[in-house]
């Protein structure tokens, strides 16, 4: 059966929150001004946000009929204390529902309607997070409206919310000439409709400066228009467009992007995790890396790149003096790879500061290259080694490094231990972007040794 049109909460009967959050959105045409009494409105006009947060949402909640989310209360009154210390400048609300740290309910699309009538004047929040919900198309539609009315907004993450193509399709088209910089739509199932019109976007924003798709089922379609337009775009340093839906072996995304280095000269990061790249396709990015001065952080990670490619990327590294971070976590680079970028790093590249080669087959002899290239190239400080073969040697190699100093702890995920006069390597929490899906039980939830590549290249960071 057809699914009808659907309207903006405050117009409609209530069903179901579930079946709300699951309508489909459709366009901006279905909400048309809200209907509202005139001594509603007046109420509304006269519970400032000033007044308190959690007072305002609980008596908006009431006038519109709503059910109040007690996860959604706790944050505001969260805020509301932060407010009173004279802390109200630059506040990022966290509202995200793996939050293990409170008792979470799920923020809905008819939540989200009501939190972002309160949002929208509240000029000291800038950042906001509400990754992991039930926000969907409906949510998606609200968050458009937030971001028309809401300037103060520079970091807004929906991750994992059930948006689709036409949710996706009302948060792109918003963002034409916005001052938002950095949008995380990670885990929404926009697929190919929702990519496109997202590099369309980009063909008119001259704000934003990070955009997250990964995990957002993009097609070659939208890969390729994304590739198109970043020739031009100047404003966007970061992008993310990991795991894309391709099909074939012809490797094209990496031709395109590749073409797409060769002019572009603004981008610092770039992530494409989960390409099917093969060494003809790291070929292609190498090829365009000697020509690219700006590239600081490539993630080339989850592919199928064998030591064969790794020819290609030593090479180029002993010319290219931008790059800083690489990625090439869960490939199969081996002991020859490891070999390869360990001659580079050791007499020729002084730019590179941090190389994660988790889970790629390498044994003793490249793990120990790799730690001698750390005593001669001061610069080279973070290596991510676990997931590979560890030997004794590989073992006293990593021990004595951070013994000497020539490693820090925290730029590591291994760590040494004695038994028996036999020294082992134990695994640490830290990495590149070890919290790019989850946050800490505990602790800085964006702690710099656990998220090393976006310390070391921190382009549009949330607030």
């Amino acid at each position: 059966m057809a699914a009808q049109p659907l309207q903006p909460v405050g117009e409609r009967s209530m069903g179901s929150s579930r079946e709300a959050a699951r309508a489909p959105a459709r366009s901006p045409a279905w909400a048309s001004t809200q209907a509202s009494t005139p001594g509603a409105a007046l109420a509304v006009q006269r519970e400032s946000p000033e007044s308190g947060l959690q007072k305002h949402y609980s008596n908006l909640c009431m006038e519109k009929s709503q059910k109040i989310n007690p996860f959604i209360l706790h944050i505001l009154q969260e805020v509301d204390e932060e407010i009173k210390k004279g802390l109200a400048a630059g506040i990022t609300l966290n509202i995200a529902g793996n939050n293990r740290l409170v008792p979470v309910e799920r923020v809905t699309g008819e939540d989200f309607w009501i939190l972002s009538k309160i949002l929208k004047n509240c000029l000291y929040i800038n950042g906001l997070d509400v990754g992991y919900n039930l926000l969907c198309d409906v949510g998606a539609y609200y968050a458009a409206k937030l971001l028309q009315k809401q300037l103060n907004l520079i970091y807004l993450n929906l991750m994992f919310n059930d948006i689709g193509p036409e949710g996706g399709e009302l948060i792109a088209k918003v963002l034409h000439n916005r001052t938002l910089k950095y949008l995380r739509m990670t885990g929404n199932k926009i697929e190919n409709k929702g990519g496109m019109f997202f590099a369309a976007m980009l063909q008119i924003n001259s704000s934003l400066e990070k955009l997250d798709l990964g995990d957002c089922d993009l097609g070659m379609q939208s890969v390729i228009a994304f590739a198109t337009v970043l020739t031009q775009n100047q404003a966007i340093k970061a992008i993310n467009l990991n795991r894309p839906i391709l099909y074939g072996e012809q490797e094209e995304s990496t031709v395109h992007v590749g073409r797409m280095l060769k002019e572009n000269h603004c981008l610092v990061a770039l992530h494409m995790c989960k390409h099917d790249i093969k060494n003809s396709g790291i070929q292609q990015l190498c090829d365009a890396l000697y020509l690219n001065s700006s590239l600081r952080y490539l993630d080339v990670s989850c592919n199928k790149i064998t030591h064969d490619g790794m020819v290609y990327l030593a090479d180029v590294l002993k010319s290219n003096t931008t790059l800083e971070v690489i990625d090439l976590s869960f490939n199969r680079i081996e002991n020859a790879g490891a070999n390869y970028l360990s001659e580079t790093l050791t007499s020729h590249n002084r730019s590179l500061k941090a190389l994660s080669v988790v889970s790629n087959n390498i044994e003793g002899e490249g793990l120990v290259a790799l730690s001698q290239s750390m005593k001669t190239n001061l610069t080279f400080s973070h290596i991510y080694i676990w997931g590979n073969k560890f030997d004794e040697a590989t073992c006293v190699a990593y021990s004595d490094l951070i013994q000497t100093g020539c490693l820090k702890p925290d730029n590591t995920d291994v760590e040494p231990f004695v038994v028996d006069g036999h020294v082992y390597l134990a695994e640490v929490s830290n990495g590149l972007k070890k919290h790019y899906y989850w946050t800490s039980t505990y602790g800085e939830s964006y702690d710099h040794s656990s998220n090393a590549g976006f310390a070391l290249v921190p382009v549009g960071q949330q607030p």
